[in-house]
């Protein structure tokens, strides 16, 4: 896409005439042409030691870790369809049986009994990911010795290539590893300075000698033909698949492969630039890494080798997050807040499966909770970048998701509830399992998990106003899934729609006779989730013209009759429907925030009280938890616009994990930047690059909310370039010594008029389709360009303002 660039990198000039803008391909702001911008690689000094030293590389379908080892290279793989299991029944009879049974028991207030009788609802575990296999590279005697000062491994985000090099026998060898989304297959490229050297290269039966350089291509493919298909019935042949793959490149050089690669990648990954500085006016002394910011405290005297490692510029991606609470280096925000894209694109691509617990990476038979997209947060929040970040694309997994949930989840409706449209529960797989899980009624007796999944059908659409998918995909989906929630919805004496049983995923109380449990009614989730989707579903009718259905007529005269949120004794909001005792007052579950993030019901506009409840009962819950409660807290803080809380939870997830001694960390990061339950779930990367983005740019159908929560003496100056806002908007941001300094908006596909907001400014705005619209820090337009010329037009009417 064409924008506008400066003739000069604007990010932190000044004191240049307002006229200097050109039509250029490229991002808005300048971003990413800067001579001394911070590379956005993940880099070691020495091969991996553990998984999560390793490097991973995907392209949606196919993943692989890269070890980096010196005489001989491990590449652990995966393939995103490879699941135990086969397509099952998810219904069963006697569920409804039961319902009516625990139902009384929550009416008459016995709610322990009721979480008894409930265990009878839960169902079957999960299927589970598998790996793929390893594939060891043996380089042999002549790379047992080499020079400990020349091995570098590094991820290099804008190109998502992989590259380890080093010195053995004074010859300098080179290994890069990519993986192609255009050609759906791994490449290896092993190189040397010097002819006639690669040698040594095996696996069984494969040997390279003599050589100047091997390339290997793996192509990988599985008998998987859909969630309603049997692979023993499956008409797909995995042989002749992976065959075709490999004969369709058999004649392309590895430039090629690799042109073809980059194009794809960064066509994706090039949309969004983001810089953050520290303040000029600080000291060279607050502004590096030192060998006492690395220690981080923990080494009273620093090794020689890592006061060598500091002072020749060695340091690792590990030493900078271990430096990072003394130096707060920003670059590495930037670095982690790209990461989290980049793990996006290269593990949910058009056509994948979604990105699961563990995106694509998972080296276990056994993997932690079997790597399932778990639905009560972590499958969402894997998602939550694709709008604001730009990645929409890489979105459709889900939605393809939702679709074959749609179809299970019709059958459980209809033989577990007795009710209409469709349900699924807290956890599925690749077989799109509907039914609840197995355990405890805690999280497994909670019939959400699809109502939460539909917002983000209407999040889509509110960001890119594609009516088409509104109509085809989205509006289906809401309108059977509000099915379910209207014939799910009980009436209780006083005419208040409530859910019953309801559970607070994962979180107990202690019920008024002292006993813990877990099922009730009207739990604060439930009855979020349930009004974000009957709004959206409205919504959605009203853009389509269908507000004459019944079924909308229906949610009109239910919205206003859901139960409502309460705020408890303490001041937070309430959890549960009654003000029940809680016995893990800091538990990492933040359920009963949905309505003020991920969800709109709760803003600080329209609801100041429950704001003021919120921010109560995040005081409440703590700072500590898993990484994707961190970055939840994060998310919740910076819509309530609160950046020094925000930036807590940033800096709080920017921890070292010791993978030997995972076991004493609650969060964090590991050396390669996946982040930690622990053990490694991705949640916690997408949700930190949504946070940012968060922090950044806020919007809703009216208004544009510029630096709202963003930590200003922290990240003193940078920009942003190509986020987007509702009504899809690009957005790009410069700020200059904590303060708004240029904005550019571009308006992709109609004219619109929004509000303008920045630190108690507010300016209404007309931005036409097709310009690039020019604001200043005190947010006067300046100018309006267009996109596909650069010659000079007069203001188009639909600018003036």
């Amino acid at each position: 896409m064409e924008t506008v660039h400066r003739r000069k990198d604007m990010g932190f000039e000044t004191g240049t005439s307002e006229d200097e803008w050109v039509v250029v391909s490229g991002n808005a702001m300048g971003l990413g042409t800067s001579d001394d911008q911070q590379e956005l690689k993940v880099e070691f000094f020495s091969p991996a030691e553990y998984w999560t030293d390793a490097l991973p590389v995907g392209n949606g379908r196919l993943g692989a870790m890269v070890w980096g080892g010196v005489q001989s290279e491990l590449l652990q793989l995966n393939e995103d369809t490879l699941w135990t299991g086969e397509p099952s029944d998810y219904t069963d009879p006697n569920f409804a049986t039961v319902l009516p049974q625990v139902r009384k028991l929550v009416t008459d207030g016995q709610f322990a009994e009721a979480t008894t009788a409930a265990k009878k609802m839960t169902g079957q575990p999960t299927e589970v990911y598998q790996p793929l296999g390893d594939i060891k590279l043996d380089f042999g005697a002549s790379h047992k010795v080499f020079d400990g000062n020349s091995y570098k491994r590094e991820l290099d985000l804008d190109t998502a290539k992989a590259t380890v090099k080093y010195v053995a026998e004074g010859i300098e060898f080179t290994r890069e590893v990519f993986a192609s989304h255009p050609h759906q297959v791994i490449a290896v490229k092993i190189s040397a300075n010097k002819t006639g050297v690669v040698s040594s290269i095996e696996e069984k039966n494969l040997k390279v000698e003599g050589s100047n350089w091997a390339v290997l291509i793996l192509a990988a493919s599985s008998s998987y033909d859909g969630p309603f298909t049997n692979p023993v019935d499956s008409k797909k042949d995995p042989v002749a698949a992976t065959s075709a793959t490999l004969n369709s490149i058999k004649d392309m050089a590895f430039s090629e492969l690799y042109a073809s690669h980059l194009i794809d990648y960064q066509q994706l990954f090039h949309r969004v630039s983001l810089q953050i500085s520290k303040s000029s006016k600080m000291s060279s002394q607050n502004s590096g890494t030192s060998i006492s910011s690395i220690t981080n405290g923990n080494e009273d005297h620093p090794s020689a080798e890592m006061k060598q490692n500091v002072l020749s510029g060695k340091i690792s991606t590990a030493d900078r997050i271990n430096a990072f609470a003394k130096d707060e280096d920003p670059t590495l925000v930037t670095l982690l807040f790209q990461y989290g894209r980049y793990l996006l694109i290269s593990s949910s691509r058009p056509g994948t499966f979604v990105s699961n617990l563990q995106g694509i990476w998972s080296q276990k038979v056994a993997p932690a909770w079997d790597a399932s997209p778990h639905l009560n947060i972590n499958l969402q929040m894997n998602y939550w970048p694709a709008t604001s970040c730009n990645l929409s694309e890489c979105q459709e997994p889900l939605f393809d998701l939702i679709s074959n949930l749609a179809i299970n989840g019709s059958k459980t409706s209809q033989v577990n509830y007795k009710t209409g449209g469709w349900v699924t529960h807290h956890v599925t797989d690749i077989w799109a399992k509907t039914s609840p899980s197995d355990g405890d009624p805690v999280w497994a007796v909670w019939p959400m998990g699809g109502a939460w999944l539909c917002t983000h059908l209407w999040e889509h659409y509110t960001y890119t106003h594609d009516k088409g998918f509104l109509e085809s995909k989205a509006y289906p989906l809401l309108k059977s899934c509000v099915a379910f929630l209207l014939d799910w919805l009980l009436e209780d004496t006083k005419g208040i729609l409530v859910t019953n049983p309801a559970t607070s995923p994962e979180h107990q109380f202690i019920a008024p006779d002292g006993q813990k449990a877990s099922v009730s009614f009207a739990t604060a989730m439930d009855m979020a989730i349930i009004r974000e989707v009957f709004s959206a579903t409205i919504s959605a009718a009203q853009v389509l013209g269908s507000t004459s259905d019944d079924l909308i007529s229906k949610l009109k005269d239910a919205e206003p009759k859901l139960f409502p949120p309460k705020v408890s004794r303490d001041g937070s909001l309430m959890e549960w429907e009654q003000d029940f005792q809680d016995p893990e007052v800091q538990h990492r579950h933040m359920s009963h925030l949905f309505g003020l993030y991920p969800g709109h019901t709760i803003t600080r506009e329209a609801t100041p009280d429950l704001c003021k409840a919120a921010v109560n009962s995040l005081l409440k819950r703590g700072e500590d938890g898993p990484g994707w409660s961190t970055v939840w807290k994060a998310s919740l803080w910076a819509r309530l616009r609160d950046s020094e809380h925000a930036y807590r939870m940033v800096k709080k997830l920017i921890t070292l994990v010791d993978p030997a001694h995972e076991e004493r960390f609650e969060g964090g990061l590991y050396a390669n930047l996946f982040t930690a339950h622990p053990p490694f779930q991705i949640d916690a990367n997408f949700g930190f690059a949504a946070a940012i983005a968060e922090m950044l740019v806020q919007s809703d159908e009216a208004n544009l909310f510029l630096l709202p929560a963003f930590p200003r003496d922290k990240w003193p100056n940078g920009c942003v370039s190509g986020l987007r806002a509702k009504s899809h908007v690009s957005v790009d941001i410069c700020w200059k010594e904590g303060e708004l300094h240029k904005v550019g908006l571009v308006a992709n596909n109609q004219n619109l008029t929004t509000r303008l907001r920045y630190s108690g400014m507010s300016v209404t705005v007309n931005l036409c389709a097709g310009y690039f619209h020019m604001f200043n820090r005190d947010l006067t337009r300046v100018r309006s360009v267009p996109l596909t010329s650069s010659e000079k037009r007069s203001k188009p009417s639909c600018c003036i303002s």
